[in-house]
């Protein structure tokens, strides 16, 4: 029988997921929890919309054109939805949007080319490029429409269908997405799917996808490859980020600590390419501490939807209890909170923004990833062992080098074991530049045309040259 108070029965509500405000640790709404077997006719009508979709590129091109038109046409709701469910500020979520909306239109531009190989012998020889099929795009909750669009943008416009399943924390912004986006383009050309693991896991090994795109924790990602193995699809993995931001001894303090604060505490420093450890000259290291300890304390932590709001909360509980671990554990290993160090009174996920000082080098909170308000700041002697510091860690997205010669801070960048290095700024990309981590911060390459053919197999046609020409 269904209950007065949801008009749902038991085995109905038994298949919803809770979604809950971070704001107020409070649920206040809900979305489906898919479960695995559904995937089988989800995919197999992404495999049917591949067919007639592959087939015509100004269509598509078109069509992602329009979904960008809709995407900034809906962009107050969607806005709305991603801070109540993520946390961030709505600035920043209005922000999401448009570079949702941006993505679209860039990858709406890009077509594969043709390319001939001349190689001396009697053949004409021609690479094409043919879309791969279903994509499996998964996604974390810290920019869930964003990230959502960094995968099916580019593989929508490659010519493949694709499957797009959200974090289970953050599903109803991409559930409106994928409704809007539904207006403009063909049926089953891109498909939301919702629910807890092993919905994930499942689609990952999906013996009808052909590509699986994700981004994650680094364990999740090897369990993302490993079930991709079942079905050798491809795999583009962008996995966590340690990015160390090292100052040289010429650094202007003052100048830089406002982009140095928000390049480590943006979206509550939820984001894989943060600054997550600082590097400062023993000389200027106490000066750097001050004006960072300065800006988290002064900060204003709140609701995203309070318009007065810098930072917001932690997206999730575990996440919260995660950042409170690791900062506890480096306070008992002999660490001081410059700011913060604690969560804060009242509802809500909130953690003070914390600035940490006389932190053990090998601590996890300096080696690991925090994906947190907290930043350590470390002292060295020379930029060798700076290099060497930044460099020694498991991960390798991006890296930043902040002074007052460009040339110096180039030159030092250029020793960073990354995949994107900025001088004297942190975290900022073009939809047209490549984006790619090594070593355990992924596998593959996202963005700009790079992007546009990862989703493509090359297609090579030989035809003999007639004779006389």
């Amino acid at each position: 029988m269904p209950t007065p108070e949801t008009g749902r029965t038991p085995q109905d509500r038994a298949a919803r997921l809770a979604v809950v405000d971070p704001a107020t640790g409070e649920t206040f709404d809900e979305a489906p929890d898919q479960q695995p077997d559904e995937l089988d006719d989800v995919v197999d009508r992404a495999r049917r919309a591949w067919t007639g979709w592959r087939t015509d590129p100004a269509a598509r091109a078109t069509g992602l054109r329009a979904a960008a038109d809709a995407v900034e046409a809906a962009g107050d709701d969607l806005a709305a939805l991603l801070t109540r469910e993520q946390g961030k500020p709505l600035a920043e979520s209005l922000m999401e949007v448009a570079r949702t909306a941006a993505r679209l239109r860039y990858f709406a531009g890009l077509t594969p080319g043709t390319r001939r190989i001349d190689d001396g012998r009697p053949v004409h020889s021609e690479i094409r490029w043919r879309p791969l099929g279903p994509v499996a795009a998964i996604v974390p909750w810290n920019f869930p429409l964003q990230l959502a669009a960094a995968k099916f943008a580019p593989a929508l416009a490659a010519g493949n269908t694709v499957v797009l399943k959200p974090s289970p924390y953050t599903p109803l912004a991409t559930r409106l997405l994928g409704a809007v986006l539904s207006t403009v383009l063909p049926e089953d050309v891109l498909t939301v799917v919702t629910g807890r693991e092993p919905l994930g896991a499942r689609l990952a090994s999906h013996p009808g996808i052909r590509h699986v795109t994700f981004t994650g924790s680094v364990p999740t990602g090897r369990a993302v490859a490993g079930a991709a193995t079942a079905s050798l699809a491809r795999v583009t993995l962008e996995l966590g980020g340690n990015d160390a931001a090292v100052l040289l001894d010429d650094v202007d303090v003052d100048r830089i600590a406002d982009r140095l604060f928000w390049a480590a505490f943006r979206n509550c420093g939820q984001v894989c390419m943060a600054v997550k450890r600082v590097y400062a000259p023993a000389r200027l290291h106490a000066e750097v501490v001050e004006a960072l300890a300065h800006r988290a304390k002064t900060v204003v932590v709140g609701s995203g939807l309070d318009p007065d709001t810098r930072l917001g909360p932690v997206n999730n509980a575990p996440q919260l209890a995660r950042v409170e671990q690791i900062t506890h554990r480096a306070l008992a290993a002999g660490a001081r909170a410059a700011a913060g160090g604690h969560r804060l009174d009242g509802p809500g996920y909130f953690f003070a923004p914390t600035i940490l000082t006389d932190v053990p080098p090998g601590h996890p909170v300096v080696t690991g990833e925090q994906f947190g308000p907290v930043l350590p700041v470390l002292p060295y002697r020379n930029i060798d062992e700076a290099i060497d510091a930044a460099n020694g860690t498991d991960f390798g997205l991006g890296g930043s080098v902040w002074g007052a010669d460009p040339d110096r801070a180039a030159a030092t960048a250029d020793r960073l074991e990354c995949g994107t290095a900025w001088i004297n700024h942190h975290a900022e990309l073009s939809l047209a530049q490549p984006f790619a981590g090594i070593k355990d911060s992924g596998v593959g390459v996202a963005g700009g045309p790079w992007g546009l053919y990862g989703n493509l197999r090359p297609f090579v046609v030989h035809r003999p040259m007639e004779e006389g020409r």
